[in-house]
C-alpha cells in the first residue's frame, strides 16, 4: 500500500502514521529522510522481502518532491516506475509537511493512481479531536471549549495538557470544569484577546494588570504590539469578509489560518465596529515606529498607549 500524508498539522499526520503501523500490525519498519538518502537506495529496500516478517513499513520525511518547491532529483525514475508495480509485502508512506502538493507533477498523480493521499492541514475538527485525546473520558463540549480557550488549539500542546490532566485524574474519569481550570495556565495568545476588550473598552487598570501578567510570563513588549496588531488585523479582515458572505471555509483559504483561529476572531470581531479596528491597527502601527525611530521607550510605550485612550 501507498500512502502520501500532507499538510501543516503534524500531530495529525504521526497520529495517522499510528494508524496504518496498528492496521497493519507492523514489526519491520524503516525510516528515511529523503534528503539524506537517495531514492534508488530506498526503492531497492522497498522492493525487496522482508526478512523478519510478512510485512514491512518505510516512512520516507522532508518528501518535497511532492511540492512546487522541490528540487530536481534525477533519481525520481525509480519512483515512478515502482509506483507501476509496488511490492504488495511494503508499505510506503511519504510523509511531505506542507499545505499542497503540485499536482501538475507526474509523481503526485501516480500515487493518486495507486495509493492514498490524505490531506492534514487546518480544516480539522478540533472539538471531535480533543475529545478522542480524552478517550474514555467524561467530558462535555463546553469543558473542552474551555480547555481551548486556555491554552490554544495547538493539538500538540493540547495532547500534552490532556496527559496532564488524566494522570492528575487517574481512576476518577469524569473531567470537569474546576479541573481544567486548576491544572491548565492560560497562554498567551488566549491572554491577548483580554488585553484586546480591555483596551477597547477603555478599562485601563485591567489592561494594564493583562499586559503586566504578560510580562511576567516572560513576553517582550514589542512582540506584544506586534500580537495586538496581528489580532486587530485578523478581526477586522474576518469582519470585512463576513460581511461578504464568505463562509468560515471561504475566510480559512483566503487568510490561511486555522477553523478556530477565524471562529474566535469571528467572535471578538462582532463585538467592535470596523472604524474602532481600522482605528487600533493605525494606533499601533505609528506606536511600532515610534518605538523604532526611538522617539519612545519600548517598555513604557504599551503602557502609556493604554493610559492615553
Amino acid at each position: 500500500m501507498i500512502y502520501l500524508l500532507y499538510g501543516t498539522e503534524d500531530f495529525l499526520i504521526k497520529k495517522e502514521l499510528s494508524k496504518i503501523k496498528n492496521k497493519f500490525d507492523i514489526n519491520d519498519i524503516s525510516e528515511y529522510d529523503l534528503e539524506e538518502v537517495s531514492l534508488k537506495n530506498i526503492i531497492d529496500d522497498a522492493s525487496s522481502m522482508s526478512l523478519f516478517s510478512n510485512q514491512r513499513l518505510i516512512i520516507l520525511s522532508n518528501c518535497t518532491i511532492f511540492t512546487g518547491s522541490s528540487k530536481k532529483r534525477d533519481d525520481i525514475k525509480y519512483l515512478e516506475d515502482y509506483l507501476h508495480n509496488p511490492n504488495s509485502s511494503t508499505t510506503l508512506v511519504f510523509i511531505v509537511n506542507s499545505e499542497s502538493l503540485d499536482n501538475r507533477k507526474k509523481i503526485v498523480s501516480l500515487v493518486k493512481e495507486n495509493g492514498k493521499i490524505i490531506e492534514f492541514n487546518s480544516n480539522f475538527d478540533i472539538i471531535k479531536n480533543v475529545k478522542e485525546m480524552f478517550g474514555d473520558y467524561n467530558i462535555s463540549q463546553t469543558d473542552i471549549r474551555l480547555l481551548i480557550d486556555r491554552v490554544g488549539n495547538n493539538l500538540s500542546i493540547l495532547n500534552n495538557e490532556i496527559n496532564k490532566i488524566k494522570t492528575y485524574k487517574d481512576n476518577d474519569y469524569n473531567i470537569t470544569s474546576s479541573d481544567i481550570i486548576t491544572l491548565t495556565h492560560k497562554t498567551v495568545d488566549i491572554d491577548i484577546f483580554h488585553l484586546i476588550d480591555n483596551i477597547i473598552k477603555n478599562n485601563k487598570k485591567d489592561a494594564l494588570d493583562s499586559y503586566y501578567e504578560m510580562i511576567k510570563m516572560g513576553e517582550e513588549p514589542i512582540k506584544i504590539i506586534v500580537m495586538l496588531s496581528n489580532q486587530f488585523r485578523l478581526m477586522y479582515q474576518v469582519k470585512k469578509l463576513s460581511s461578504m458572505r464568505n463562509s468560515i471555509f471561504d475566510m480559512m483559504k483566503i487568510l490561511l489560518q486555522k477553523k478556530y483561529t477565524i471562529e474566535k476572531a469571528l467572535e471578538k470581531a462582532r463585538k467592535y465596529d470596523e472604524k474602532i479596528l481600522i482605528k487600533k491597527i493605525y494606533e499601533l502601527a505609528n506606536l511600532d515606529l515610534k518605538i523604532k525611530s526611538g522617539r519612545i521607550n519600548k517598555n513604557i510605550a504599551l503602557e502609556l498607549f493604554i493610559l492615553d485612550k
